[in-house]
């Protein structure tokens, strides 16, 4: 079996702006922090700081099944625009997208499965 050249820094660097780019698009606002780190097939990306005001009363309100909720539901419905980013930059496919999101610490991991 052969493996795929690890990625450079250049690449993870790229996957790790796009995954804030999406971030700040779509929820108004960029993370506070944001890592993206590749171990054997599995990109991840790490996002800190990620709920918006209205997200964290809602968590202050002991709502964070509503939270989760809307945030699952949303990372599903952009699961290919995560994917598409993460194929063109990396030029591997991905074989499977894993969202996670955490409300206490505020974290959001965002994996991917790349393809030998």
């Amino acid at each position: 079996m052969t493996h795929a050249p690890p990625l450079g820094d250049d690449v993870l660097e790229a996957v790790n702006d796009a995954m804030v780019a999406l971030h700040e698009r779509y929820h108004g606002r960029k993370p506070t922090t944001a890592h993206t780190r590749m171990t054997e097939n599995m990109l991840v990306c790490r996002l800190g700081g990620v709920y918006t005001e209205v997200e964290k009363t809602l968590i202050e309100l002991e709502r964070t099944g509503t939270v989760e909720q809307t945030r699952s539901a949303f990372q599903f419905a952009m699961e290919q625009r995560f994917i598409g980013a993460v194929e063109e930059l990396t030029q591997r496919r991905v074989l499977r997208f894993i969202p996670v999101h955490h409300v206490g610490p505020d974290l959001e991991l965002e994996l991917f499965f790349l393809e030998n």
